[in-house]
């Protein structure tokens, strides 16, 4: 019989490496527009130093102050892995600190995604290691289950699966599903081209907005003088 809430699935299927790569550099606007402006993870998940996230996801379920799973997580993940880890929210007790992020960055994991608090903040500002969470708190977790590795979680209101291509940047982070990372990499590939394009236009004084107008005129806006 399935423990279900206490129990650790240890295979994931992962996207291509090249694929996950691809993403580097595009800025998570870029991304999230051509998914119908879905899929962005809460902006109270912020970025804890400034390094970004870019990799595939390892999925923790965990109790709220309790980091007995993530603790697991950290010795199953593989490189390049994102772990990914849902607390509910929960800010009361930190889950990881600056012990577990080392430990990490041993190992080779790309980074941690956290809906819950860290600490030791001071620690990984001089730490190569890119971690996004809700909040810093000194109160520490506690080790004693349950939880769960490599489900669906939710974070920051997404559903994250194993395997999802996480990208974080200054903006925030978004959840990319790996059958549909091809076309949304073209599609962000197009949309930072013509951004780029209308940087350029602006400072040459060239770009067009005659399309605000046409656009409230669609829309029936009514001018008064």
């Amino acid at each position: 019989m399935s423990n279900v809430g206490f129990r650790i699935y240890t295979k994931i299927e992962r996207p291509d490496r090249k694929l996950v790569e691809a993403f580097k550099g595009l800025p998570t606007p870029n991304i999230a527009d051509n998914m119908s402006r879905f899929f962005c993870v809460d902006a109270a998940i912020k970025p804890m130093n400034k390094h970004h996230l870019l990799g595939t996801a390892f999925t923790v379920r965990s109790s709220t102050a309790d980091n007995l799973l993530f603790h697991k997580a950290l010795d199953m993940a593989q490189p390049g892995d994102i772990i990914v880890v849902d607390v509910q929210g929960d800010t009361i007790n930190s889950v990881v600190g600056e012990i577990m992020m080392r430990y990490a960055m041993k190992r080779g994991i790309a980074g941690f995604l956290v809906d819950g608090a860290i600490r030791d903040f001071g620690g990984l500002q001089e730490l190569d290691f890119p971690v996004y969470a809700r909040a810093v708190t000194p109160m520490g977790p506690y080790k004693d289950g349950p939880g769960e590795i490599n489900v669906p979680v939710s974070c920051g209101g997404v559903v994250v699966n194993p395997g999802d291509i996480i990208v974080g940047d200054d903006d925030g982070v978004v959840v990319i599903s790996p059958k549909d990372a091809p076309e949304i990499l073209e599609k962000a590939r197009a949309t930072f081209a013509k951004e780029s394009a209308i940087f350029k236009a602006i400072e040459e004084g060239t770009w067009d907005r005659s399309w605000v107008d046409k656009t409230l005129k669609e829309k029936g806006c009514e001018f008064i003088d």
